[in-house]
């Protein structure tokens, strides 16, 4: 197969890791009650949608606080599911940077019955590396070292991780898991929340209430130090080794200065060579608690059934107090800024602005400049950018990064064209942005935005992992499902005045973080990945 050159591998990655961020639509806000229901632009008639669901979907709330969202949808037989737990990078304190996404990782370890040739031996063995690092890590962080000493500490502490290991059974969930027949085994974490998913067949609904409940009842952080240093190389991978990734980092810590939006989900390399196993249970102790978790099930399920079996299995994990919410709010930006990085990577322009969180009643506006923007070909910056002018090979923009739960940026990105300068780009793009203000939108742009956006939530009720997840997700930001089909009517009732309105407000250049790459050949003045002289 032949190998892309270097300038597609450098557009693919910045494709990739962009379109990733806003792959997932930003939920609307809740919207206000409709005086009456009606059949809207794509056919959708939302009162009927959302009462065939409520038919057919059940909450159940533990007593423990854990909340199960059942949709029976006997199809095939077959049911997914999507736990969400309400936290991710935000919840990080400088120090343990990147242990929401490692915990993530350890829940994939097994159980004391999963994952141990003898756990009773291995959970001594556990202790007893745990007490060598802490040894060493207080020594190698001790003001006036020992060379000696530290060297001494850090053999023990391998020695000691070798013992642990010896009695690992590597892989053994997800083994179980293919075993019986489940597939899309997965998980993730973002800035707001973790997510952990998969499929199995109607008849193992008992292995997954069981093998669910059992490793956030009782979780095993074994190979926590090789696992640690996975995340490391993930670091190293995605944003150390990346100039969009580097670029990226850089443009959030420019444009947060008190949110934790401004920490990287995956840390800090300085963070994810000291936190320990001990910060992990301290951790998971305070955040994976059942009140705050959401649990929604798609497919082939009898409720009736099912909630006793939740109860028997779920139900036994003990109640927690639920995590205080976070205090920090973001103060206005008041000055614009702008990042420039001088690399030999390919060049590209991003600005954001910030904007409200998903709650925002604006939310559905920002949907809507999207589309205008760049949902597809016919979008006024594709045609501006690529087709008419060809300035820019690929263009586009999305809300909600790098979260949605709290006020956020929306974001415009551009490929710049062979030798057309980043400056060109940005010309090109703002002009298309004041438009947004100045005059009104077409009516064809508003009717295709408000009939794709419906048709768009229907295609997600179509597949049972897509729905498990939108159905947690609603549930979990707004507290309560419904939310999921009530945000057709926050994108019926956009109009042409709000899309000027949110324009004026938002697009201002006090409110902007402009962040660029800029190519030029090793050897220059600028070390590579750093920002330019003159960058602020």
């Amino acid at each position: 197969m032949k190998r892309p050159e270097p300038r597609a591998r450098a557009m693919g990655a910045l494709a990739t890791m962009l379109l990733a961020l806003a792959a997932a639509p930003t939920p609307a806000a809740p919207a206000p009650a409709a005086p009456a229901p009606a059949a809207n632009a794509a056919g959708i008639d939302t009162a009927a949608l959302l009462a065939s669901f409520e038919h057919k979907t059940t909450v159940h709330v533990l007593d423990n606080g854990w909340t199960f969202i059942i949709v029976e949808r006997p199809v095939a037989p077959v049911f997914s599911f999507a736990t969400m737990v309400d936290v991710g990078g935000t919840r990080e304190v400088p120090g343990i940077t990147g242990l929401a996404h490692m915990f993530e990782h350890m829940a994939f370890k097994g159980t004391p019955v999963v994952g141990t040739t003898d756990f009773t031996a291995e959970k001594m063995a556990l202790d007893e590396l745990e007490a060598a690092y802490q040894a060493y890590d207080r020594a190698r962080r001790a003001p006036h070292q020992d060379a000696e000493r530290v060297a001494a500490l850090h053999e023990e502490f391998l020695s000691r991780q070798n013992e642990a290991g010896a009695f690992v059974v590597s892989n053994a969930f997800p083994e179980l898991v293919e075993r019986a027949g489940g597939v899309g085994l997965n998980a993730f974490t973002n800035n707001d929340q973790t997510g952990y998913f998969y499929s199995l067949p109607a008849n193992k609904i008992e292995l997954f209430a069981y093998l669910e409940s059992e490793r956030f009842l009782h979780p095993v952080f074994r190979e926590f130090y090789k696992e640690r240093a996975v995340v490391q190389e993930e670091r190293r991978l995605r944003t150390d080794s990346n100039p969009i990734g580097r670029l990226i980092e850089q443009m959030v810590a420019t444009a947060f200065v008190a949110h934790p939006y401004k920490q990287p989900v995956v840390g800090f390399m300085s963070d994810l060579q000291a936190f320990s196993a001990t910060d992990a249970k301290a951790f998971f102790r305070k955040y994976y608690v059942p009140a705050n978790m959401v649990t929604a099930l798609v497919g082939q399920l009898d409720t009736e059934q099912l909630i006793p079996l939740l109860e028997r299995y779920f139900g036994r994990i003990p109640a927690r107090p639920e995590p205080p919410p976070l205090r920090t709010i973001e103060p206005p930006q008041i000055v614009e800024k702008q990042l420039v990085m001088v690399d030999a990577a390919q060049p590209v322009y991003l600005e954001g602005y910030h904007i409200g969180s998903s709650s925002d009643p604006d939310q559905a506006v920002y949907d809507a400049i999207d589309d205008i923007l760049s949902g597809g070909r016919t979008s006024r910056l594709y045609r501006s950018l690529v087709v008419d002018k060809k300035i820019a090979v690929q263009v586009g923009s999305f809300s909600g990064f790098p979260g949605s739960k709290h006020p956020s940026l929306w974001i415009a990105f551009a490929f710049p064209a062979k030798d057309i300068p980043n400056q060109t780009v940005q010309t090109a793009i703002r002009e298309q942005i004041a438009r947004l203000s100045s005059e009104d939108v077409s009516d064809e742009e508003l009717d295709r935005f408000k009939t794709r956006a419906k048709t768009n939530l229907l295609r997600g009720l179509q597949d049972n992992q897509g729905l498990g997840f939108q159905l947690a997700t609603a549930q979990q930001l707004y507290g309560d499902w419904r939310e999921l089909f009530r945000r057709v009517d926050a994108y019926e009732a956009v109009t042409k005045a709000d899309i000027r309105r949110v324009a004026a407000k938002t697009f201002i250049a006090s409110n902007r973080t402009v962040a660029m790459i800029v190519h030029e050949t090793p050897g220059a003045d600028a070390p590579k990945g750093q920002p330019a002289a003159g960058g602020r």
